[in-house]
């Protein structure tokens, strides 16, 4: 990638503000991608069902290639850090959430400036791409149906985690039997609808936990009657408590690539 005429270099910074409802929609680009926020909270979605959470603390490594949606969860600014496939020393696979140490995103920050020399950008490179410290979190990943009737139900719960009407209620609502939508939503997302509608609501509790609120005032807001109910579900999906989610926990690092790396 070249910047004003200079040499090539492996990345570039392009900053996108994000207004409240910023949707960027279904899309993959040839490059690699660190999709990062300094101010308030991203959702990136993929292929799926993966959905990533991003506070300022938080990026999502996304491979060249991957197919995803970015959202803005109220306000927020996308900066956003292309990688050269050829010349990026990492080429991990799958989507992978990172740490943003303060370092890091200084360091975004700076190769955001297109005044940089080659060699200033060259160095600041290679200090990036040793800060990306992958994080050990368990994502929600939730899949919808494909029958229309149990994707009208998986619509609605979208929209409103808290609606707690039953299956039988749901079938009503939708024209068929909870017999019926049981068995699709078991046979499209190999969970039964309670297990489906659990998921739903923790992946939906995460905005508002990135955005700081209480744990105490988040388990209402996706349809738990007691914060008991939410921690302990929480927990034995993800093997964390809500308030230790965004806590940052770095992970082994996958394998870089065998050879090559960002050229002199």
């Amino acid at each position: 990638m070249s910047i004003n005429g200079q040499p090539p270099s492996a990345t570039i910074v392009v900053t996108f503000p994000m207004p409240v409802g910023t949707r960027f929609e279904w899309h993959a680009h040839a490059d690699h991608q660190i999709a990062w926020s300094p101010e308030g909270v991203l959702v990136v979605l993929t292929e799926g069902g993966g959905s990533y959470v991003l506070p300022p603390s938080r990026a999502l490594w996304i491979p060249a290639g991957t197919v995803h949606e970015t959202q803005a969860s109220g306000a927020a600014v996308l900066r956003s850090v292309y990688l050269e496939p050829g010349r990026s020393p990492i080429d991990w696979p799958t989507p992978t959430p990172v740490a943003v140490s303060p370092l890091l995103g200084e360091l975004i920050h700076h190769l955001d400036d297109r005044a940089l020399g080659a060699r200033e950008r060259s160095r600041a490179e290679v200090v990036l791409f040793d800060l990306l410290l992958p994080l050990r979190i368990s994502t929600i990943a939730v899949r919808p149906p494909t029958d229309p009737r149990a994707r009208d139900v998986s619509e609605a719960l979208l929209a409103d985690p808290a609606d707690s009407r039953t299956l039988h209620e749901w079938g009503r609502a939708v024209g068929a039997s909870s017999r019926t939508l049981a068995r699709a939503f078991l046979s499209d997302t190999g969970l039964s609808f309670g297990r489906w509608r659990t998921l739903v609501r923790l992946q939906a509790s995460l905005s508002y936990l990135a955005e700081g609120i209480p744990v105490s005032a988040v388990a209402p807001l996706v349809g738990y009657r007691t914060t008991s109910a939410y921690v302990a579900a929480f927990r034995a999906h993800t093997g964390v408590t809500p308030g230790r989610y965004f806590q940052t926990q770095v992970a082994a690092s996958p394998p870089r690539r065998a050879a090559g790396g960002v050229p002199r």
